[in-house]
């Protein structure tokens, strides 16, 4: 806290255009010292350091001499401070070019200077606080221009003139420091506005002028730190450090303790110590004529601060020992008259009786928000490490940027003295609470600009599969073995539905179970498109049941169902809508999924060729209290053991063959279009393709035909498993978005959905020059035309030239499509148009959140969904 005299008006200002020629001298050589290297900078920085500490003395009795406050050896100690610790903690520090780099993750940090500090420099540390500030403009490449309070401006200018000579002696420019020999308000004033940053320390009143100035500005609040004595300290470590740190520069410092809040446990020796020590406790009749002299007009006096005590007490009316070390006085109040319990800047000190640590923490709050002081320092004396309760207590409730433990306020405020940890500093940074615009000690860091140069990266990919994926016919009884032989499972739960039940479907893994001794129950009330009460009713008899296993042996819905029941039973605290939460990148995902495999394995058995869900971390479940049809997707959901049989596949009928084929279609193309698609989802999604068109037509036959097909059949099943790793790692795009609403709003079947939206979505995404392309580092440019053409290739579609190659891939997919029976628009499975149209914006809307959206290489506006589904519905192709 400073005097106002500092801001006082003059009623003449005749030095402002000398002002202005100054501060053009100083920008001028800041601009020339801006290309120096961080070398160059270092030796400047090391010389000026040097100088200042060589003439610590003499400074040191200037500004005694000249402001009259404090002692001579304490200035000495803090203009030694000032020099040695700030060069010991920035001399390696880099603050010019690239002061980090990381080249693989494509990001550079360049240091830059900010222009000109302007420096308001207090009459308190007029000397020490000058060398602070003008070595951190020289280390960090700026130039300085120092506004010294009127009654210590000699002192301070002649801080400023020996770093300034010596940097220039070691090379830097000539006016890269400047000051105002005559203050005066007008010119602060222009300082303020016309350089680039304010480094502001001294009263309220000028730190809300540099705030107010237009220009960015660090500056710190008043400080009244109270000390607060637990019972568990240790009191002459206590009292002497308070002492210490009172009578240090007669208590200038704005760290230093204002009052004193002893436990009522030890008050009494509390105050005999600081009574041994030297210290003077004042009488009733004293402690008013101290409160009369401290406060004057509810403004601290200016002629008390860093005065000792004698003479304090001879300016109030009364004598005391010459060696009286520091007058205290019993405060009565938290309130705002209470005197003893404000900033004073002296060596007068208050003191509390607290009835509890409870007390004293509303004691030291109080103190802070009635007498200023917020955002400051703060001091805990306690045993820290038998009373970690009381200590974190006391961290959560001071609202101080510094909270001091175990050492004195002043020397351990400032930093680097009585832990190494805390950055040195003479402006002491008091964040919100304070009015600043910083809650730590200012440093080189808040003197420079950072360029960030972020250089395009592509992001980490990964591929993700099953611990085992069983296959070749016949494999179900070998795989189902490990469970007794090398897992020790001793309870299964098999999820099905009640089709694949009642047909004998769940029988080999019944056999395989009971010759292991593994005891089972099978649950089988599972129904197209699962609903989330399904789950919950599947996970309640899991919870009775408590298996170490689980065995999903269905199609997509069964083994869908069986996923959201294993998390629901590992995890019956999950709230559902958080698993279905929307992401962009699965790895920044707000929600994190619970870690799964702690109860039970899972293990899931496809019995139709399409789905996937066997190899993926995905799973669809329906609200049923809303209809809305959720794909959740995560990495923990990823099934722990595939089994990819095709004697359970080799019987499914007509209808469920091409659907479940058309769909193994649909997550090939899709993966292979997505924008995250990779060299190791490509092979599986076009190799997938290769055997999908090739093989599901003679599967279709056989269904209809109601004979075995068993090298069509286990192909399939194979193609079906490998578009689902693909899809599980490069996911899927807005078909799927698109094929989930027409599953929930209008009950078609997931493949047939994902059919009707096919030629669709390709003629969409093949645009060359579409309105929007998606998001992500690896995908540069729309080519997904160019990604269909290589799928044509590798199916041997040719064509005359690019466009006819990319309609004869439609013309194939939509002949295969046929050829299993798929009818050609949404019409077909929606005879009411009314209430298709009816219904349409609100599956638009869905579509375009649905999870499957994010990946899409074009990216969809919501009028493009739209007539997208209209084109499908009318079987009008034509491009969105």
């Amino acid at each position: 806290m400073e005097s106002a005299d500092q801001i006082a008006k003059p009623a003449v200002d005749a030095g402002i255009a000398e002002l202005e020629a100054t501060l053009a001298r100083v920008r001028a050589a800041q601009q020339k010292y801006a290309s120096y290297s961080q070398e160059q900078v270092d030796a400047i920085f090391k010389a000026a350091a040097l100088a200042a500490n060589c003439q610590r003395i003499p400074l040191a009795k200037m500004a005694v001499a000249e402001t009259g406050m404090g002692i001579v050896e304490d200035k000495i100690i803090k203009n030694h401070y000032a020099a040695e610790y700030i060069y010991n903690t920035y001399k390696d520090t880099k603050t010019c070019g690239v002061i980090e780099e990381n080249l693989p993750g494509g990001m550079m940090k360049i240091a830059e200077p900010i222009g000109v500090i302007g420096a308001v420099i207090p009459t308190t540390n007029p000397t020490s606080t000058a060398i602070f500030k003008t070595l951190l403009a020289l280390k960090t490449r700026n130039g300085i221009m120092i506004s010294p309070h009127p009654r210590a401006k000699n002192s301070t200018i002649a801080a400023a003139k020996i770093v300034l000579d010596a940097a220039v002696k070691a090379g830097a420019p000539e006016d890269i420091i400047g000051w105002i020999d005559a203050p005066s308000l007008p010119k602060t004033n222009l300082l303020m506005k016309e350089v680039d940053i304010i480094l502001a320390t001294g009263g309220p009143g000028m730190v809300k002028a540099a705030y107010s100035s237009g220009t960015p500005a660090l500056g710190v609040g008043a400080g009244n730190a109270a000390a607060i004595l637990d019972p568990s300290c240790d009191i002459i470590n206590a009292v002497n450090s308070i002492i210490h740190s009172k009578t240090f520069d007669n208590g200038m410092i704005c760290a230093t303790e204002q009052t004193v809040i002893a436990d009522e446990e030890i008050y009494d020796a509390v105050k005999a110590e600081f009574t041994k020590r030297g210290c003077y406790f004042l009488n009733k009749s004293e402690a008013d004529k101290i409160r009369a002299t401290m406060l004057i007009n509810g403004a601290l006096n200016a002629k008390i601060v860093g005065q000792r005590p004698v003479t304090i007490a001879k300016m109030a009316g009364f004598e005391v020992p010459e060696d009286t070390k520091v007058l205290i006085g019993e405060a009565t109040s938290t309130e705002t008259s209470e005197a003893l319990g404000h900033e004073k800047l002296t060596t007068i000190l208050g003191m509390y009786k607290s009835k509890n640590f409870d007390n004293a923490l509303d004691i030291a709050e109080a103190l802070l928000v009635n007498n200023g002081g917020l955002g400051h320092t703060s001091v805990l004396w306690i045993d820290e490490l038998n009373e970690k309760a009381k200590l974190n207590q006391f961290a959560e409730r001071m609202k101080a940027c510094r909270l001091l433990v175990n050492m004195p306020s002043s020397l351990g405020g400032i930093g680097d003295v009585y832990n190494f940890m805390l950055v040195p500093s003479l402006t002491l940074g008091c964040g919100s609470w304070g009015g600043n615009s910083v809650s730590e000690n200012v440093g080189v860091k808040h003197l420079i600009n950072i360029k960030t140069v972020a250089m395009r990266r592509e992001n980490m990919l990964w591929f993700r599969a099953p611990e085992k994926v069983y296959q070749k016919k016949g494999c179900l009884a070998v795989a189902l073995k490990e469970l007794g032989q090398e897992l020790g499972k001793k309870k299964a739960f098999i999820v099905t539905d009640s089709f694949l039940y009642s047909n004998g479907y769940t029988k080999p893994i019944e056999k395989s179970l009971e010759q292991q001794g593994i005891m089972f129950t099978t649950f089988s009330n599972v129904a197209p498109d699962p609903t989330l009460a399904c789950a919950k009713e599947g996970a309640k008899l899991m919870a009775g049941f408590k298996p170490d296993v689980i065995i999903a042996i269905g199609g997509g819905s069964a083994m869908d169902a069986a996923k959201i029941m294993w998390v629901l039973y590992e995890h019956p605290e999950v709230d559902f809508m958080d698993m279905a939460m929307r992401f962009m990148d699965i790895r920044k995902r707000v929600y994190t999924f619970p870690k799964m495999g702690e109860k039970a394995y899972f293990i899931a058995i496809p019995t139709s060729a399409g789905t996937g869900s066997e190899v993926t971390p995905f799973a669809v479940i329906t609200d049923e209290k809303t209809g809305t049809k959720y794909p959740l997707a995560d990495y923990e959901l990823m099934p722990d053991m595939a089994i990819v049989d095709a004697d359970v596949q080799m019987m499914a009928p007509p209808g469920l063959t091409s659907a479940s084929g058309i769909d193994a279609v649909s997550h090939a193309l899709e993966a292979y279009a997505s924008m995250l698609a990779t060299d190791y989802t490509d092979g599986l999604a076009i190799r997938a393709l290769q055997t999908i068109f090739k093989y599901l037509p003679e599967c279709y036959d056989a269904a209809v035909g109601k004979y075995a097909a068993p090298k069509a059949r286990e192909k399939m099943a194979n193609a079906a498993t490998m578009a689902g790793m693909a899809f599980a790692n490069a996911f899927l795009g807005v078909m799927h978005s698109m094929a989930h609403k027409l599953g929930a709003f209008h009950h078609i079947p997931h493949g047939i959905a994902n059919a009707l939206m096919m030629e669709e979505v390709l003629r969409f995404n093949a645009d060359p020059v579409p309105r929007k392309m998606g998001t992500f580092p690896q995908y540069d440019h729309p080519h997904t035309l160019e990604r269909y053409l290589e799928i044509a290739d590798e199916l041997g579609i040719k064509g005359r030239n690019r466009g006819e190659q990319f309609e004869n891939l439609i013309k194939a997919i939509r002949e295969l499509q046929t050829r299993v029976g798929i009818k050609p628009t949404i019409r077909d499975y929606v005879p009411n148009e009314k209430d298709f149209l009816d219904r349409l914006d609100a599956m638009v809307e869905q579509a375009f959140d649905d999870q499957c959206t994010g990946a899409n290489p074009r990216y969809p506006l919501m009028k493009e969904i739209k007539q997208m589904y209209l084109n499908a519905y009318y079987g009008k192709h034509d491009l969105v």
